[in-house]
């Protein structure tokens, strides 16, 4: 009896999450390319596209949106810019059901990167998933266990764990060995006025190119309003994380990878959105406080109205030391503000074919530790953002269990840690 594609879409989700079960590690010949498809290919996507289209040992295959229009226009140009026919597909179940595809890029909205994720692995495809890995904590602690136990490629798109410099100087950070041992890292994130107001708009009917339910995946049913398609979903909690989870995510990952302390044990966060009254109901400026075991701390700024930079940094780190400091782009300076060189011949800069040739690079060995950005870095820097967010919904300071990822005499705060889900689309418990 043939399958409609009612039927097929029901049963999909079953046979994704099994056909993993059957995928075996790939060897790879020195002149074969890896096939990719684009997950989500609006905004950043077409970023993703542009960056597999220069790799040499990459080629995109396929691309998928849940809205056609888009769909259509993307996978022209990139038809004609490859010179060949690409498949389109409008529910990215189908391109992890296609063995003609040996891994995916994940640039949809935020509240559909860890399901995505979970389906392709599970489907056997190796992933790029983009900031932030996960929509809440659970679903990043979720990401982690994926990881150890498929044997997929699955790397967290956060630049910078690719950038020569930072993976060079991260490594002097720790050591101490040029201003001692940091005490406090520094995130800022300051769009200054580029993040204007949404305005309001009324719910209505979603366009008829757009697949709504589809859209929406693991968030459960809104009625579609214009404000959040096809960007300015970033500011609603229901899909997206705010500044700290979008450009944040990126800062708030080097904060993480230097200070290397795991989750805190405190957070507060505060905020708001000024100097206009819109639908948004993320804050656009916003100071968040970090406090680890050992008293150490993490501070994150968001500004995302007019400001001044801190020692000429808008977007970028700031790293504190008993023996001076750190600022992005600038280096190390002492306790007098001097500069102190780094001899790069003593302190080279390690080879980097930056994200995305670093992921082709780790799909081709196989080997986890080729990865620049594995899902614990993902899902300890996720985290912060989400603790961050919980603390400025909740208006106050709060204790957080490391160990047990929960907070501590906060039922409140603890129901934020994982959302309900819609029916058909949950992410699975694998921890």
């Amino acid at each position: 009896m043939p399958m409609n594609r009612r039927t097929f879409l029901k049963s999909t989700a079953g046979a994704v999450l099994v056909a993993g079960t059957l995928a075996q590690g790939k060897i790879w010949g020195a002149n074969e390319r890896i096939r990719m498809c684009v997950i989500g290919v609006n905004g950043r996507g077409n970023d993703h596209i542009a960056e597999w289209l220069k790799q040499p040992d990459a080629e995109v295959v396929a691309v998928c949106d849940a809205d056609e229009k888009i769909l259509e226009r993307v996978a022209g140009a990139v038809e004609r810019k490859a010179g060949k026919k690409i498949k389109r597909y409008v529910d990215m179940r189908e391109a992890f059901q296609d063995s003609d595809i040996d891994a995916v890029s994940i640039a949809t909205p935020n509240h559909w990167h860890t399901l995505a994720a979970v389906w392709a692995v599970q489907a056997g495809k190796d992933v790029y998933v983009e900031k932030p890995a996960c929509h809440e904590i659970w679903e990043g602690r979720q990401l982690v266990a994926l990881a150890e136990k498929y044997d997929r490629i699955i790397q967290h798109g956060t630049q910078n764990r690719s950038n020569a410099e930072w993976m060079r100087d991260v490594q002097l950070l720790q050591s101490g060995e040029i201003i001692g041992p940091i005490y406090m890292a520094r995130g800022l994130c300051y769009k200054n006025g580029n993040r204007g107001s949404l305005g309001i708009k009324p719910d209505e009917e979603p366009p008829a190119h757009l697949h709504w339910r589809l859209w929406q995946g693991p968030a459960t049913d809104r009625p579609y309003n214009p404000n959040y398609h096809p960007y300015n979903w970033h500011w609603f909690w229901h899909y997206g994380n705010g500044e700290i989870g979008n450009q944040g995510v990126h800062q708030m990952d080097v904060c993480t990878w230097v200070m290397n302390k795991g989750l805190p044990v405190r957070v507060y966060s505060t905020g708001g959105r000024y100097t206009y009254k819109d639908q948004g109901e993320t804050p656009n400026t916003n100071v968040a406080t970090f406090t680890y075991a050992d008293g150490t701390m993490t501070v994150f700024e968001v500004r995302n109205r007019w400001t001044n930079d801190e020692s000429g940094v808008r977007v970028g780190n700031l790293f504190y030391g008993d023996g001076g400091y750190y600022v992005e782009d600038k280096g190390f300076f002492d306790t007098k503000d001097k500069p102190i060189p780094v001899d790069n011949k003593k302190y080279p800069l390690p080879e980097t074919r930056g994200p995305f040739g670093n992921f082709l690079d780790a799909v081709k060995s196989r080997k986890k530790t080729d990865i620049h950005g594995n899902m614990l870095d993902a899902h300890v820097a996720c985290a912060h953002c989400h603790l961050a967010n919980i603390s400025y919904r909740l208006g106050r300071s709060l204790e957080f269990d490391p160990a047990k990822e929960s907070f501590v005499n906060a039922p409140d705060a603890d129901a934020l840690l994982k959302r309900e889900y819609a029916p058909g689309f949950e992410v699975p418990q694998i921890a």
